[in-house]
């Protein structure tokens, strides 16, 4: 690259906007998930001890998370489950859908193109490149595949803001430049590399393969393998 930006990790180094950790807002997605299935099952309180079980940490951790959202809950009642869900959103700015492109269409991008789980959370992938002659022209997902050189025009006419990479790690970096040039301010890169974008870029970073190294190093240490 041309030496403009910083290398990406796991996530973000900004600051968290409205005074929210970084922590705290890695942590939000999975509160909101736990509200949303109270939700489903009719549930309109839950407790801190409840909301906290359901999302995986401990009660004084989801307190303090949320107090950073101006929700205390009420003693002997606990939180309004669509009043908290509403404001986790807000801080999410997910009261606006965000619009999504996806560069690389193998099959990892198929996948993703076809995954009706972005919808329900605000997300509507709009936009599918690729630079493979054989796939550029056809429709997955009911979606168009346009060519690379294409991007910046999927950008602007649909306004996305978002852009993720499904592609192997040679051409990531190269993609996220396109990204980044075409005014895409936020970035998910699935490519096993590391990756170096503006500042003003937020960058994600799925690594499945490290996750399940990861894995394996706790399973080999559990086992006493690795005594």
């Amino acid at each position: 690259m041309d030496g403009r930006g910083r290398r990406g990790g796991g996530g973000s180094t900004r600051a968290a906007t409205r005074g929210v950790p970084q922590a705290t807002v890695v942590r939000l997605p999975t509160y909101l998930r736990a509200l949303r299935s109270l939700e489903d099952e009719g549930v309109t309180t839950v407790s801190s001890e409840e909301l906290a079980q359901r999302a995986g940490v401990n009660p004084a951790q989801l307190r303090k998370d949320l107090s950073f959202l101006g929700s205390y809950g009420r003693r002997g009642v606990g939180y309004g489950t669509a009043h908290l869900a509403e404001q986790v959103e807000v801080v999410l700015g997910l009261q606006t859908q965000r619009r999504v492109v996806i560069v690389g269409v193998g099959n990892l991008g198929h996948a993703l193109a076809h995954y009706g789980g972005f919808a329900e959370r605000g997300f509507a992938v709009v936009g599918l490149v690729d630079e493979d002659p054989a796939v550029v022209g056809t429709t997955v997902a009911g979606l168009e595949v346009r060519p690379f050189d294409e991007l910046a025009t999927v950008v602007a006419a649909h306004d996305v803001t978002i852009g993720i990479i499904a592609t192997p790690a040679v051409p990531a970096q190269r993609v996220a430049d396109a990204l980044v040039d075409a005014g895409v301010t936020g970035i998910l890169t699935f490519a096993p590399r590391a990756l170096r974008v503006p500042a003003h870029v937020d960058l994600r970073t799925v690594d499945v393969a490290s996750e399940l190294q990861i894995l394996a190093f706790h399973d080999t240490w559990r086992s006493g393998a690795g005594a």
